[in-house]
C-alpha cells in the first residue's frame, strides 16, 4: 500500500513517528509525507522553517516549494507535486489541514485529472458549529463530495460534518500519538532537589499556554480553598496571564506553593510531568475567537493528558470538548469553570492515595491501548484497508 500524507504539521520530526509506526507495519507499506519547503508557524516561534528531505526505510518526507507560508487553509503546492504524484502512484491521500483547506482541493483535483484512482482522505481538529458563506462553502463541499474517508481528531468534529453533508466513512483519532518510552513513570530526584520539592509536597501540575480558555485561573481558584492541605503547584508553560497567576496567588497568599517553569523542550516535558503527582486540564470553551466561517474553541483533544496517563501520573480534566472522551474512566472530570468541582476532585486525589494509583494505571493501560504512535498506526491502516477494500 503506498499512501501519501501531505501536512505542515510534519515539519516537525518528532511529530513523524506515528507515520513511520506505519510504514512499519508491513513490508509492503510506502508512506511519503510531503511538507511545506518553508512555514512560519507564529507564535513565539518567530521564525521560518525550512525542513529536509529524509528517508528512513519505507518512510520519507519530501519538502516541496509552498504558496502561503502561514496560513493552513491556504497551503497549496507548485508543479512539483504533480511529478511526486505521477511517480508515486499512492493508493491513499491524505491531507491533514481541515474540510475547507485548499491543498485538499488541490490533490483531490490532481487525483482525478491524472487517474491515480487513489482514496482521498483529510484529518480535522474543527470541533464547534460553523456557517460557510460563499465561496468557502463551495470549496468545502467539493473537498466533502470527493471524500473517500474522514479522520477527525474528536468526536464533535465528525459529527459536525455529518451536518455538513458528509456521509462517508470516519475514523476518530488524534493526529499525534504518544512515546511510550519518552512518556513513562521514572522518579527525578535532580529536578525534584532543584526546586526544593519535598517528599511530602502533594504536587499539582499544569502543561500548556497561559491563556484564560485553558482554565488556568479556575485551577489558581480552585486551590485556594485547599490551603490547609500539602501542596504545591508546578506550573510548565508561558503566555499572557502570567503576571495575573502571580498577582492572584500573591493574594491568596500561596505564592511560596507557585513553580512556573518556562516551556522547555518536548523531549524533557516527561521529566517534569515526572514530578507530578497529578496533572490538570481544566479548559473552557471560549467565543472570543473569530475566523471567517467560525466563532469560538473548545478543547480539540488535550494531547498532555495522554502524555501525563503514560507517565502514570493521575489526571483530572474539565469537560470542555475532547477531555471526558480522552479520560474515560482513567482519571476525575469536572464541570468546566466550577473551582469547587475542581477543588473537590483534587482533595479526593490529595486524600485517598489509592485512588490516584488506581487512576494512575488505569491512564497507563488505556494509553497503550490506544493512544501510543504503535496503536494510532495501526488503527489507520485498519481504515485505510476499510476504504480500499
Amino acid at each position: 500500500m503506498r499512501i501519501l500524507v501531505v501536512s505542515h504539521t510534519y515539519i516537525v520530526p518528532l511529530n513523524c513517528e506515528k507515520l513511520q509506526e506505519l510504514s512499519r507495519l508491513a513490508p509492503n507499506i510506502e508512506v511519503i509525507v510531503v511538507v511545506p519547503q518553508k512555514w512560519r508557524p507564529g507564535g513565539i516561534q518567530n521564525q521560518v522553517i525550512e525542513p529536509k528531505k529524509r528517508q528512513q526505510g519505507n518512510f520519507q518526507v519530501i519538502p516541496i516549494a509552498n504558496f502561503s507560508q502561514n496560513n493552513q487553509g491556504l497551503l497549496t503546492f507548485n508543479w512539483e507535486i504533480i511529478k511526486l504524484l505521477k511517480t508515486f502512484k499512492p493508493h491513499i491521500i491524505q491531507v491533514e489541514q481541515g474540510a475547507k483547506s485548499l491543498a485538499y482541493a488541490q490533490l483531490i483535483t490532481l487525483n482525478k485529472l491524472l487517474g491515480i484512482k487513489a482514496k482521498n482522505t483529510f484529518f480535522t481538529w474543527w470541533n464547534l458549529p460553523y456557517t460557510n458563506k460563499f465561496p468557502i462553502n463551495f470549496l468545502e463541499k467539493y473537498n466533502l463530495d470527493n471524500t473517500h474517508g474522514l479522520v477527525s481528531g474528536n468526536q464533535d468534529g465528525a459529527d459536525i460534518l455529518r451536518e455538513h453533508g458528509y456521509k462517508g466513512k470516519v475514523q476518530v483519532m488524534p493526529q499525534l500519538g504518544v512515546d511510550e518510552e519518552l512518556f513513562s513513570s521514572r522518579s527525578q530526584p535532580e529536578l525534584a532537589a532543584k526546586f526544593k520539592l519535598q517528599p511530602e509536597d502533594f504536587i499539582i501540575g499544569f502543561v500548556g499556554r497561559f491563556v484564560p480558555e485553558k482554565g488556568i485561573l479556575t485551577l489558581i481558584a480552585a486551590l485556594t480553598k485547599l490551603t490547609a492541605l500539602p501542596w504545591k503547584l508546578l506550573l510548565l508553560g508561558r503566555g499572557e496571564l502570567k503576571a495575573e497567576i502571580e498577582q492572584r496567588a500573591i493574594t491568596a497568599k500561596i505564592q511560596d506553593r507557585l513553580i512556573m517553569i518556562e516551556s522547555v523542550p518536548h523531549d524533557t516535558v516527561a521529566n517534569y510531568i515526572n514530578l507530578m503527582n497529578v496533572l490538570v486540564l481544566p479548559s473552557e470553551t471560549t467565543y472570543q475567537f473569530k475566523t471567517l466561517t467560525a466563532a469560538g474553541w473548545k478543547e480539540q483533544f488535550g494531547h498532555v493528558l495522554i502524555e501525563a496517563m503514560a507517565c502514570e501520573i493521575p489526571v483530572i480534566g474539565s469537560d470542555s470538548g475532547e477531555i471526558p472522551h480522552v479520560i474515560n474512566d482513567a482519571g476525575l472530570i469536572f464541570p468546566e469553570g466550577n473551582s469547587s468541582e475542581l477543588s473537590n476532585s483534587l482533595r479526593q486525589l490529595i486524600e485517598n492515595p489509592e485512588l490516584a494509583n488506581k487512576l494512575a494505571k488505569k491512564g497507563r493501560d488505556r494509553v497503550m491501548k490506544f493512544y501510543t504512535n504503535k496503536a494510532l498506526a495501526r488503527a489507520q491502516l485498519k481504515f485505510y484497508q476499510e476504504l480500499i477494500n
